[in-house]
Parts: C-alpha cells; structure tokens; sequence
C-alpha cells in the first residue's frame, strides 16, 4: 500500500507558519536572506517564495516543497511506487491527466482517498474529486516529474470511452436492481445508486467530454423506450450513445447529488448549480431537472469562464458599430436594450459593457436569472420568484441604493418597463434585454408590454441586436462556388458578387464533419435620433421604423451576415439559417 515518505520535517509544526520561516526551519535560507527577500517585497511587491527563487536562495522545487509544508501537506515520494490496480481504476485517465493528480490509497469504510498532486495549490483538484466522486480527499505533494511518469505509467493507455463504460454498465451487477423497476425504487436504493462508481464515472466523463468539445449544455433525456444524452456544440444538438434506459434514475441522482438538490423530490423542476476547476480553469454548470412522463429531464449549461472574453473589443463588432455602441453605453442616463432568443450571446455583450464600464467612481447593480458570471466591482443579485423576489421587485430596491449603472436581466412585464423608465428618467444608465427579432421590432414589444410611446421616446437611447453563427472550420476551409439559388437566399446575383471569394468547410475529424468550428455573433445596432422618436410617436410599423434607421446608417443583421460571409468568416447557409429578409416581415 502506498504511504506518505517520512521526512526530516514535521509537517505539522510547519504547518501555517510564514512561508520565510518555514524554508528557515527546512535549512534551505537563512534569517537574513529571509530579511534581504522580505525588503525587496516592500519595494517590489510579489510572493516571497518567488523573490527568493529569483535572488538563487532557492530552487522551484524547493519553493513548491515549502507552499506543501505551509499547507499542511506531506510528501509523497512517487518514484518506484507501485500502486494498487483498483485504486488507480477510481479515477477515470481523463480526470487524472486533467486535473494532473495520482490516486495513491483508498479506504472504502470512509471513502477516504489519498491522491498526489504537483503544487499546493491544486486546490481545484481535491475540491472537484468531492464534488464529482464524493470522495473525502487528502493530497500529498509529489516532485512534478515524478508524478508525470505515474501519469505515464498508469493512464498512458486509451483512454476509455463513453461506450465502453456504457457497455460494462449494461453488463454491471451492481446496475442490474434498476432493470424493470420504472420509478419504484425506493429512496435508499437510488442514494446508493447515485454514488456507485460506474455511474459516477460515466457522469464524469460526459462532463469532462463537453467541456473538451466546447459545448453549452448536456441534455439527458429519458423517453419511453430509450434514454438520450445530448451535447449542444455551436448550437446544434449531437447524440451520444445511449446508456441502458434502467440507469436514467441513478444518472439524475448523481447530478442532482452534485447540484446540492433535494434526489428525493422527482415530482417538482429542481434548479442547481456546480462549480468547477478543470485544468485550472473555472467552470460553472447550471443544472435544471424536470420531471416528465419518463422520468426526470437534466439539463446542464456549461459556462467556461476560460473561454469567455468580456472585452467589447473582442465580442465581433465592426469598428462603426463599436463606435455607436460604445457611444450608447456612455450615455449619462436612459435605456440601453440588448435583444436576441436564448442563446445569441446577450449576455456577454451586456457584461463586455458593464466591464468596460467598471470604474472605482462607478457603482453598478445588476438583477439577473441567474447571474452567469462574478464580476469584482459589481454588485449582483440572483432573480429568485419563489421566494417573490422578482425583476420588478429588485429593480425597485436597486433605486435605493444610489446606484449609477443597472442592469435589469430580462424585461418580461409591464412593472418591470415602469421601474425601468423611472430609473432612466431619474438619471440612470440602465441596460436590459428582450427577445425579439431585430432591434426595430423591439418598439412593438414595449408596445405590446403597455409602455406608452412617450415613454419609450423619453427613455430608451439605442437597441442593439444580435445572433450567433457557426464559423467555418480553420482547418477544412477552403473555397467554393456557390449556386444561383444560394445567391438568391442572400438577394444576391452572380453580377453582384463577381470578383468576391466564398468558403465553406469541407468537413474532418477537427470539426466533426461539420466544416465548423466555434461561433461569431454578428450585429445590429439602431440608435434613435428626434426623428425615429416621432415615429415611435405616431406608433409607425416595424418595417417603417427599420427602412428609417437604415437611412440612418444602421445595419441589419441580413447585412452584417453577409459581410461576415464576404470576410469569410461564415457560409451563407448559416447566415440564412440565423437571419431574415427585411421584406419578409
């Protein structure tokens, strides 16, 4: 059995000590070397343990040995060690080469297990083992290069895939209680279920899977004959194989068991949250279960905050539309609408804004269902109607708090419109989103809630439109010569494109088959002037209002496609796919 090294240090008296004093416990510096670091501290600033590796005090591998030892962390050493079969078999390669870690020891009794990790503060390790395994966990440091050659010995082999965990599960005794039980199973049966390894295993490596694939959300889906998992990557749904339809209780367990919901409850929607650190980046899933006729629908969003850039720069707006935009979110008061369906990267614009605008003279307050991503220098407050406390409600308070900026999640309801337009006209900046189809028809929408048009004239200084589509695959691209009836989607003619080069992918193993890879959003941004505000007046169609504000410069969104598409970004097939003719509305 593997076991921690005894070393000539006590880790426990070293244990919380300043990290100076600790390496002059361990004999590697002296008190005025520690003195000498300490000063260039206060006139530099930086880690000590950094300083002292930079001054040739100190090697890295002394520096790590010494953050374990101040952490309360034993060494371990690797080399040679031969490790039990089932204790590796605990974790899936996947999670191990992800989060960098070795299984060392196991003890079934307290679920207690002991893994090797590289630095002291792999703290997202340890936590994510809890979380996803629901092992108690203690780590030991291991010298990096020792513990890489574990990782090559134990988990250099292919990796296991999703079907043949699927297969051993179909043949697992210890899965066989669910066959042809439906829904009766009683409550004990189902905890021990949810914390059975093939089912936390299979669980695990769907997650880490749809985190490599870059997806946004993971459906697991009971029907009456069969149970789906699905991914969503670039906003299409692709189906993995699916597991035995007898597991599909114990899979909603185990995540509900992760979420911190209530696995006893399968009659009511239940909604979770799971945080994560994969290989060193932070990952939070939103969890939604609802109950159906075939038993409970899960539904996991994957928020990658790695992948997340919140710099207005960087969001996919054309230089003129970023100027107009840019010019709307530094207005001193008035209303600022984002509009799109779920999904087309409101958010991200709305909190590019807000990040832009996050000043330490500014105070920002936000009301959101729920708040996707934690912003230092924001206050943020969950939307939670079960306990009343709504949009309205919120919005209401948030005028108490002397904020300068708002930003009102959704606005769903007249109330909420209200509130809004008094913040607006009591001079505050207040961001907010729809769901509509371009920003024109957003005027109908506010109608439609019961603003009055004066209002909305009053208030609202601009509407900001925008879709996502898929972006052609980097490597399969390649030219094409698209037909006449492709042209004539777009309102094009071969004339009007002559001299112009279009892409498509032609599909690999990179894309799936696709011929994409990844998604760009692309814009329409109106902003209201006096006569656009008459209009609103006299209550002027949708259409009226767009041919308006394309006189004025705006583009629509048919228009930004194209462009994207002319750049060759983008196909024309998603471009027609994501957009609408001007002239069909």
């Amino acid at each position: 059995m593997a076991t921690s090294i005894a070393t000539k240090y006590n880790v426990q008296e070293l244990r919380g000590r300043p990290l100076g004093r600790v390496l002059v416990k361990m004999g590697k510096v002296s008190r005025d070397q520690v003195h000498e670091a300490l000063d260039v501290q206060k006139e530099k600033g930086g880690p000590l343990g950094q300083i002292l590796v930079d001054l040739s005090y100190i090697d890295e591998k002394t520096r790590t040995l010494a953050l374990a030892f101040q952490a309360g962390m034993e060494y371990v050493d690797l080399k040679g060690m031969d490790i039990p079969d089932g204790v590796i078999k605990l974790i899936p390669a996947q999670m191990a080469q992800a989060y960098k870690i070795i299984p060392l020891t196991y003890e079934d009794a307290g679920k207690s297990l002991v893994v090797a990790v590289a630095t002291a503060d792999n703290f997202g390790a340890t936590d994510d083992l809890r979380k996803l395994m629901g092992f108690n966990v203690t780590a030991r440091i291991a010298d990096v290069e020792h513990l890489d050659s574990a990782l090559m010995k134990y988990y250099d082999v292919e990796p296991e895939s999703i079907g043949d965990l699927i297969n051993e599960m179909a043949g697992s005794d210890e899965l066989s209680v669910l066959e042809n039980r439906g829904e009766s199973i009683d409550l004990e049966t189902i905890k021990d279920l949810a914390e059975s390894n093939p089912v936390k295993r299979l669980v695990n490596m769907v997650l880490l899977e749809a985190i490599r694939n870059r997806a946004s959300d993971i459906h697991f889906e009971p029907f009456e004959n069969e149970f789906k998992m699905r991914y969503r990557i670039d906003g299409l749904l692709y189906e993995m194989l699916p597991p035995p339809k007898s597991i599909a209780v114990a899979i909603a367990s185990r995540i509900k068991v992760m979420a911190n919901l209530d696995i006893a409850e399968r009659r009511l929607p239940q909604d979770g949250r799971i945080e994560l650190l994969v290989n060193g980046a932070p990952v939070d899933l939103r969890v939604s279960v609802l109950p159906t006729m075939f038993g409970e629908s899960v539904v996991m969003r994957v928020l990658d905050r790695s992948n997340v850039s919140l710099d207005l720069e960087r969001i996919g707006m054309r230089e003129d539309d970023l100027r107009i935009f840019r010019q709307l979110i530094n207005r001193p008061n008035g209303i600022v609408v984002v509009t799109g369906p779920t999904g087309s990267g409101k958010t991200t614009t709305l909190y590019s804004a807000l990040n832009e605008l996050n000043e330490i003279d500014v105070k920002i307050l936000t009301s959101e269902d729920p708040v996707e991503y934690d912003i230092d220098g924001l206050i943020q407050v969950p939307i939670n109607s079960d306990i009343g406390l709504t949009f309205a409600r919120c919005l209401r308070s948030f005028l108490r708090q002397d904020p300068d900026i708002i930003l009102v999640g959704e606005i769903r309801d007249l109330e909420t419109a209200e509130i809004a337009v008094q913040a607006a006209l009591t001079g505050h900046l207040v961001f907010s989103t729809l769901h509509t189809n371009d920003a024109p028809s957003s005027v109908a929408r506010l109608l439609d809630l019961g603003m009055e048009p004066f209002l909305i004239t009053a208030t609202v200084e601009g509407i900001c439109a925008q879709r996502l589509v898929r972006t052609i695959c980097p490597r399969c691209k390649e030219e094409f010569l698209p037909t006449e009836e492709m042209l004539m989607e777009l309102g094009l003619t071969s004339q009007k494109v002559e001299g112009r080069t279009f892409f498509h992918g032609s599909g690999c193993d990179y894309c799936r088959g696709t011929g994409y890879s990844g998604r760009m959003a692309i814009f329409e941004v109106m902003l209201f002037d006096d006569d656009l505000r008459m209009m609103v007046m006299k209550r002027s169609s949708t259409n009226v209002l767009r041919e308006a504000a394309r006189k004025r410069g705006m583009r629509t969104l048919r228009e930004s496609g194209m462009l994207a598409i002319f750049d060759g970004a983008t196909t024309i097939e998603e471009v027609v796919a994501q957009t609408i003719m001007e002239e069909a509305e």
